[in-house]
C-alpha cells in the first residue's frame, strides 16, 4: 500500500475513535431528560456501546477477508454516520416512546441506547479491524501495524472525549454537534473513495 494511502487509513481510524467517544458522551445528555444522569443510565449506555463495538469488531474482521480496499473502509465510515441520523431527526420521539413503555432508568436507558446507538456503533466498530487488514502487507509486521492502528484509534478517542466534554458542548447544541460529526465522516468517506480511485488509476 502506498504511503499516502496508509496515512489516510490511519486518519479514518483516528476519526472513527473520535466519532465513537463523542457520540457516547452525547448519548448521556440525550437520555438525561427522560431517564436522568445516574450511574444506572451510564451503565446502560456503556454496556450498549461495548456490545455494539464488540459485534462490529467481529464483523469487520470477517469482512476484511474479502478484497479489502480503502474505498470500502470509507463506505463503512459513511454508513456509521448515516446510521446516526435517526438520533438527530427522531431521537426525542423514540426516547418518549421508550419511556412510556419502560420507566425504570436501568432498563429504559438500556433499551433506549440500543434503539438509538447500537447500529451506528456496531458499524463504527468495523472500521478498526478492517483498517488493520489494509495495513498488514507482511505477516512479520502484523503486530506492529495493529499496535500502531489501535494507538491512533485510541488517541482519536481521547481527543474526541476531551473535545466534546470540554468544548463542543459549550459552543453548540447537541444536534449541531451530531450533524458536524456526520458531515466530517461523510467528507472523509468521499475523500477515501477519491484517494482509492486515484491509486487504482496509477
Amino acid at each position: 500500500m502506498a504511503q499516502f494511502n496508509k496515512v489516510f487509513v490511519f486518519t479514518l481510524a483516528g476519526w472513527s475513535g473520535f466519532f465513537v467517544m463523542a457520540v457516547e458522551l452525547l448519548s448521556g445528555r440525550i437520555l438525561a431528560p427522560d431517564f436522568g444522569n445516574s450511574i444506572y443510565v451510564w451503565g446502560g449506555v456503556i454496556t450498549v456501546f461495548m456490545l455494539a463495538l464488540s459485534v462490529g469488531y467481529l464483523i469487520g474482521g470477517h469482512l476484511s477477508l474479502y478484497s479489502p480496499t480503502l474505498r470500502r473502509l470509507g463506505y463503512l465510515l459513511l454508513a456509521s454516520a448515516v446510521a446516526t441520523l435517526p438520533v438527530v431527526f427522531w431521537g426525542n420521539s423514540l426516547l418518549e416512546s421508550v419511556f412510556e413503555q419502560v420507566h425504570d432508568p436501568r432498563y429504559g436507558s438500556l433499551l433506549a441506547s440500543s434503539v438509538l446507538f447500537f447500529l451506528p456503533m456496531a458499524i463504527a466498530g468495523m472500521v478498526s479491524p478492517y483498517a488493520v487488514r489494509l495495513l498488514v502487507t507482511q505477516l512479520h509486521a502484523s503486530g506492529k501495524s495493529a499496535g500502531s492502528l489501535y494507538f491512533v484509534s485510541t488517541l482519536g478517542s481521547a481527543v474526541g472525549t476531551i473535545s466534546t466534554s470540554f468544548y463542543l458542548v459549550l459552543l453548540f447544541e447537541i444536534n449541531q454537534i451530531f450533524m458536524g460529526l456526520i458531515v466530517v465522516s461523510a467528507l472523509l468517506s468521499v475523500a477515501a473513495v477519491a484517494v482509492s480511485k486515484w491509486s487504482d488509476e496509477k
